[in-house]
């Protein structure tokens, strides 16, 4: 896919006055946004560093629309949003009406009059939760929860969260490594739009060229292309390994995961040539032995994979309390959680 292709126009994602009425896609938004976004995430901490709970969303409806299956995305939106005292609703799409031939239209006008204010989407096609929130039920708050190998744009901002929090550092200071199935990650996709946004200078991509989506160069000069994982890595603050997809392997693009550990599996000898206070991260589910070694995943000095699971929630919440921020303001509530 090019990398251009179904870049959301950010009058979208915003209202008139600018505040977030979607969340599709990193690209448009400006770092304001998205800085606002971190720092609404992390108001939900306390000084404990705890995630607290409040009543921000009292009496609003979250549907949870999975097209696709999940268990970290859909369960830390569903935390994210009784901690903020919404009603929340999990659709089994595969036992909807669409499996009786209702058109995806019907059934999501349907659950629009369901007093419906938000749809977290997780679909398998790129642009599906930007076609329902252009086309289908643009009075609906839509969240994109993943589709296809477009998108993962809370993903971006719970590692945004992540790495601001545990590096201490401004992103315009560090140097992030992202290994493995660039082509297929709508993750590595996202996180390289929100790093550039945010003012990242020096984001490493490591990967075999197999595995490099088409129009890699529109990336922009401070996204460099290493093929070597040594060469990659040396000195860098930030290490984000991607997963594998297992239907890869044995196919062109991957020979074998023995062969695609052997050259960029991150073990403690690689490591140990990024900087000492390296972080490690992983959007999981891991396949242990091909990204990443156990002995560095459950190493608690260096991973923050589990930090990134709860953080995910306080950017959720952000999420969904920005989507809803109109009617929040004129209670006086939005401005007294993130200012």
């Amino acid at each position: 896919m090019h990398l251009a292709a179904l870049h959301t126009p950010s009058q979208i994602q915003l209202n008139q006055d600018g505040n977030l009425k979607h969340f599709l896609t990193i690209e448009g938004l400006s770092k304001e946004t998205l800085t606002k976004i971190l720092d609404t995430a992390q108001s939900f901490f306390n000084d404990q560093n705890q995630l607290i709970t409040n009543n921000l969303l009292e009496g609003r409806t979250v549907m949870n629309l999975f097209f696709e299956n999940s268990t970290r995305t859909r369960t830390t939106f569903e935390a994210a949003a009784k901690r903020l005292s919404a009603n929340v609703l999990n659709i089994d799409i595969a036992r909807s009406s669409t499996s009786k031939g209702e058109t995806l239209r019907d059934t999501l006008w349907n659950l629009e009059a369901m007093a419906t204010d938000i749809f977290v989407v997780r679909h398998s096609s790129s642009g599906a939760p930007h076609f329902i929130a252009k086309d289908v039920c643009p009075n609906v708050a839509i969240i994109n929860a993943g589709d296809g190998r477009h998108a993962h744009p809370t993903q971006a901002m719970l590692d945004m969260l992540t790495i601001r929090r545990e590096t201490k550092k401004n992103f315009e200071d560090i140097s992030i490594a992202i290994i493995g199935d660039i082509k297929h990650s709508r993750v590595a996709r996202s996180d390289v739009a929100a790093l550039q946004t945010l003012g990242c200078k020096d984001i490493r991509v490591i990967a075999p060229n197999t595995l490099l989506p088409y129009g890699f160069a529109e990336y922009g000069e401070d996204v460099r292309l290493f093929n070597n994982m040594e060469d990659g890595i040396k000195d860098c603050d930030v290490i984000i390994t991607l997963r594998i997809q297992n239907e890869r392997i044995d196919s062109p693009a991957l020979s074998s995961q023995a062969e695609f550990y052997k050259m960029y599996g991150l073990n403690k000898e690689r490591l140990a040539l990024a900087k000492p206070d390296c972080i490690v991260m992983h959007p999981g589910p891991m396949n242990r032995g091909v990204e990443i070694d156990s002995s560095i995943a459950d190493d608690g000095t260096q991973s923050v994979i589990l930090h990134q699971v709860t953080n995910g929630i306080a950017v959720r919440m952000a999420v969904l309390a920005l989507a809803m921020q109109g009617q929040l303001q004129e209670k006086g509530l939005l401005e007294a959680i993130a200012g």
